[in-house]
């Protein structure tokens, strides 16, 4: 039997550790395991196993297997070393962004005392056991000798329970590990994640007692629910819980725990499958014909075509053979009438992962997967690596958002991950957009993906009319600087007039995005980050509650401080809050339609899956007539009562120091048009715009993607970007600035000197958000025609920091860069 095996741990080290087994223990390739790793007990994941010793050093024994059988299937750890190579990521992190199983290992951080922690404390007592006077401050050197005495007792404490008995800090408790007076280590045990609910449950057989008024009123709510209620419903009806134990020890009432229902969400779309139109029909043939072997599809329709019909039709074939399907959208919250579709057309067979789910309800739903209860699987990006077994169909919808790029360690793009587990699964792979990205647009050019076009929308719709208004004449011809433009507003109330909705599209959050000072020109700036404060003012929710007061706030790191009535530099008065966020805009929309229904969508108003769904409820049912929002607005939404759509400000992007800013700008603009008209009444656009002459905007006003794509590819092709070449960002981070300068220039200096012919740097140089989170930030971008050219020298610079002293933890390499922020 083997007695070593190989553990990839969620360190930032591109290497696996080899660990010794015990007798009684046995492990296969793909579980997990529980090992030492210096003073701490990490989960790692299984990649080999062998008989062989290792020669240079004596292996530690692993702590416990959590897992008799593999978690992970062999091509899914096929997938996750292709991951960690292309992405120049550790295995290990890796791997746990495969396994979303924290709620089943209890981790605890524990501290005892050392050799040099019992001399300091018997330096500190007296010989009748008085503290003797030190030059430290004395409520310091009171807690520090609290925390040596009870350590000293014997066995670890528990930090929480530590922190209790002395009032130690952290960073007291830090300081004391620094100084080896005590150890900190952490322990990890397995723990039931399963979730119940516990029910009250009527005794009928029981004889009754004389019973109070409260007693009464417990059984009668059980007798009207056929005998048993959920506990969390009887304490909704204000029912005391001492009452119902009185009940339980009578034995009139037993406590049972059962598994706790997980609703799959959504919107309510209890109703047939749509009839597919022939253009459908014609998507459909092909795909399901391909099912068994690996495909790649482009399914280009435009905005309302029905795309996501197809993909349920699609996924209803694959069930028939016996295979499984994965459909991801960029984001589950915003798309709750996805989840419910998918309840109305599969039901019980459908699981969600995502990343508002509680850690219980993720490893929950995984494991229905592993069992094989749910071969329908939606999700975000993670779901991609949902184990699902003979995987027959992977949908990825709207698969030209950033939001399927992950901005952690590893950096992966969920669509390009879809696409090379479709290869080692033998599954077809269909890549959804009315606004493809270019690389997928490229790779369907070339034939490496077969596109499928839906070139009219359901029903033979007509798609919107689009109306461009130059701001630069709307200043000209009022004389004045309106947010919104007459032609938007004598829009806007013609709309509400004839009983129809309407939505405007103001993608920035809060009131002001940026406070400046009218005297010395001093911009108010986060203390974190090297970005303006956003002018918050009060908010409310639906009950009309204070959910937020009146604020600064910065988006990147979550800083807040109250507005200054003064410049903070010059104490002048005269601040200027520039620019208009959509609380201003619904402010504004509110003072000019008194009468409307006006609802907000952003990220101060949406702040979970629920309140989405409440929103959305009550724009479906009419309530909210006039809706103003970010960009989360544009995403997925069938509204079909929406005849209005405006957009405001979606140009400011043109101006950001991005190649992908003019395709980010004509797929926002495009989607966001599309949520007008989906209904039986036609739609209608209006687009203010600085830039009405940008090619960007003329081609969405027409929606004409191929005469976009067709001048944005010289561009791209001229300067080398993507598609017509692979980039990579190199990101060096520190606290002190003059670190990341010194490793920045070490680093530029090297790349000068050991690159091959073909590939291109650019920098180093200040990243355009020069500080995030207190951190400084420089940045390099490595361009090249050849993938394997960039990541053989990304690799030799990652040598080469690691020989010189750069701390990789403090190296970033973004590979497929969406963003260059």
């Amino acid at each position: 039997m083997p007695s070593y095996c190989e553990v990839a741990l969620p360190v930032p080290l591109d290497r696996t550790f080899t660990y010794a087994l015990r007798d009684d223990q046995q492990v296969e390739r793909g579980a997990r395991v529980i090992v030492p790793f210096r003073n701490e007990k990490l989960i790692g994941i299984v990649t080999a196993v062998t008989s062989v010793a290792p020669q240079d050093f004596e292996a530690r024994l692993i702590e416990a297997v959590l897992d008799d059988e593999p978690l992970l299937s062999d091509h899914l750890l096929t997938l996750a070393e292709w991951l960690a190579q292309y992405y120049l990521a550790p295995l290990g992190e890796v791997l746990r962004g495969m396994l979303p199983l924290m709620a089943e290992v209890r981790r605890v951080v524990c501290y005892s005392i050392t050799d040099l922690g019992r001399d300091s404390l018997a330096a500190r007592l007296d010989g009748d056991g008085t503290r003797t006077q030190r030059k430290v401050p004395e409520d310091r050197q009171d807690i520090e000798l609290r925390v040596l005495e009870r350590l000293a007792e014997g066995e670890p404490v528990r930090v929480s329970t530590l922190r209790t008995a002395t009032s130690a800090s952290l960073p007291i408790l830090a300081s004391m590990v620094r100084k080896k007076w005590i150890a900190r280590e952490t322990k990890a045990f397995e723990r039931d994640a399963r979730r119940v609910e516990r029910f009250a449950v009527l005794v009928t057989e029981a004889r009754l007692p004389r019973l109070t008024e409260k007693q009464q009123a417990i059984l009668a709510e059980l007798a009207a629910c056929e005998g048993e209620m959920a506990l969390s419903e009887l304490r909704a009806k204000g029912l005391p819980h001492s009452t119902l134990q009185t009940l339980v020890r009578h034995g009139l009432v037993r406590i049972e725990e059962r598994a706790a229902a997980f609703r799959l969400g959504g919107l309510d779309s209890a109703k047939e499958p749509e009839r597919l139109n022939p253009s459908q029909l014609d998507a459909l043939a092909s795909i399901a014909g391909s099912l068994g072997a690996f495909h790649a599809y482009l399914l280009h329709g435009v905005t309302g075509s029905g795309k996501t019909a197809v993909y349920l039709a699609a996924m209803r074939r694959a069930l028939d053979q016996g295979r499984t399907s994965i459909l991801l959208v960029p984001e589950i919250g915003l798309t709750p009438q996805m989840a419910g579709l998918l309840d109305s057309a599969f039901g019980s067979r459908v699981a969600v992962l995502h990343s508002a789910l509680t850690p219980e309800e993720r490893t929950e739903q995984w494991r229905r997967i592993h069992r094989g209860e749910a071969p329908i699987v939606v999700g975000t990006r993670s779901a991609i690596f949902a184990p699902l077994p003979n995987l027959g169909l992977i949908c990825v919808d709207e698969e030209h958002d950033q939001s399927y790029k992950q901005e952690e360690t590893p950096r992966y793009n969920a669509r390009d991950v879809a696409v090379m587990r479709g290869k080692l699964a033998n599954a077809v792979v269909v890549l959804g957009s009315a606004t493809p990205s270019l690389e997928t647009w490229q790779n369907a050019v070339q034939g490496k993906y077969q596109r499928i076009a839906i070139n009219e929308r359901v029903n033979n719709r007509p798609l919107p009319q689009v109306e461009l208004v130059d701001m630069r004449r709307e200043f000209q011809e009022t004389g004045q600087d309106q947010l919104f433009s007459r032609a938007l507003v004598e829009e806007t109330r013609a709309t509400l007039e004839r009983g129809e909705q309407a939505l405007i599209l103001l993608n920035r959050r809060g009131y002001s995005f940026a406070v400046i000072c009218r005297a010395c020109g001093e911009k108010l700036e986060c203390q974190n980050c090297a970005i303006s404060l956003t002018h918050h003012k009060p908010t409310v929710d639906e009950l009309g509650l204070a959910r937020a007061g009146q604020r600064l706030e910065c988006h990147y790191c979550g800083y807040k401080r109250t507005v200054p009535q003064r410049c903070p530099k010059c104490e002048s008065e005269h601040l200027y809050y520039l620019g208009a966020g959509s609380q201003q805009g619904e402010e504004r929309l509110s003072e000019i339609f008194p009468g409307a229904r006006i609802g907000r969508m952003d990220r101060d108003t949406v702040r979970g899956r629920h309140d989405l769904e409440r929103l959305l409820a009550r724009l479906h049912s009419g309530e909210i007539n006039l809706l103003v929002g970010t960009q989360m607005i544009a995403k997925g939404h069938d509204i079909h009562g929406i005849t209005l759509v405006g957009v405001v400000g979606c140009d400011h992007a043109l101006s950001m120091p991005d190649f992908r800013a003019a395709e980010r700008v004509f797929q926002l603009m495009t989607q966001v048009s599309g949520r007008a008209g989906r209904g039986e009444l036609p739609g209608r656009v209006i687009v203010q715009t600085y830039y009405p002459d940008h090619y960007a905007i003329l081609a969405a006003t027409k929606h004409d993607y191929a005469s976009f794509v067709e001048r944005e590819l010289k561009y791209r092709r001229w300067m080398h970007y993507p598609p017509f070449g692979a980039l990579a960002n190199v990101l060096i981070q520190s606290e002190k600035l003059e670190e990341a300068a010194r490793w920045s220039t070490e680093l530029g200096k090297w790349f000068q000197k050991g690159v091959p012919e073909g590939v291109r740097i650019l920098g180093p140089c200040t990243a355009p958000i020069a500080r995030i989170k207190g951190v400084y930030r420089f940045h390099l971008i490595v361009k090249s025609s050849s993938r394997k050219a960039i990541s053989a020298v990304l690799r030799a610079a990652l040598a080469h920091a690691e020989k010189t002293g750069i701390p990789l933890r403090n190296l970033t390499i973004d590979v497929d860069a969406q963003r260059l922020m």
